[in-house]
């Protein structure tokens, strides 16, 4: 009895054993299923911390953006300081609803070509625009209200350029046109791509939109030969 006892005990320890070890092919699946689920599949070739870089949208040469000639803008508030230094906004509603706008945008506030280039060749330019139709000139940047209002005293714009801060890039976003520069060692992070665009009535007609910070159709005198 003792004899059968012992056995019996062995054979239930055994089976307990049996029953609670996972066989390996099930193991396997489920173990399958738990990294697929907590591991992103876009990260499985891990590189060493100092090669890591934040997300990023690409500054290669493939121009995309989420509008085109044809689009009506989505709406969006932009802001700037008033001479009082008291925050305004307007929407792009309000600048480009019956009336015929340049909406030109720049990669930074006191940057070189934004400074030296894009903005004085449309404050330049801004009385032969406006004497073929055009409403509104609005520079547009990823920078804050203050910051503009700095560049457009340090660069004497008046009345003819609107100086405008889209600083948490909300229509950059809305029109496909961000410019990630985090890797730069500058410090810019996420911008605007250069671009200078014909608005009639809130429909793009015509959209100038460089790769990246480059400067080579989005300025006045391209403007002008599409009015």
């Amino acid at each position: 009895m003792a004899a059968f006892t012992a056995t019996t005990a062995a054979a239930a320890a055994t089976r307990l054993f049996s029953l609670s070890t996972p066989k390996p092919s099930l193991f396997r699946r489920n173990n399958n299923l738990l990294h697929s689920t907590l591991t992103p599949s876009f990260s499985l070739n891990l590189k060493p911390s100092s090669s890591l870089k934040p997300l990023n949208y690409s500054t290669k040469p493939t121009i995309t953006a989420a509008i085109s000639v044809g689009s009506k803008l989505p709406d969006a508030t932009l802001s700037f300081l008033d001479a009082s230094d008291e925050v305004q906004t307007v929407t792009i509603s309000a600048l480009t609803t019956s009336k015929k706008a340049i909406l030109f945008a720049v990669p930074g506030a006191f940057t070189p070509t934004c400074s030296q280039k894009h903005v004085p060749g449309f404050i330049a330019k801004a009385s032969e625009l406006k004497s073929k139709g055009v409403d509104i000139i609005a520079c547009i940047s990823v920078n804050d209200a203050f910051v503009m209002k700095a560049w457009k005293e340090s660069l004497n714009v008046g009345d003819e350029v609107m100086m405008l801060s889209d600083g948490n890039g909300d229509f950059t976003r809305a029109i496909g046109a961000e410019l990630d520069l985090s890797d730069k060692p500058i410090g810019l992070g996420v911008r605007s791509k250069r671009y200078a665009m014909l608005v009639e009535d809130g429909v793009v007609k015509v959209l100038n939109m460089e790769d990246g910070g480059a400067f080579t159709f989005s300025g006045a005198e391209d403007m002008l030969k599409v009015l």
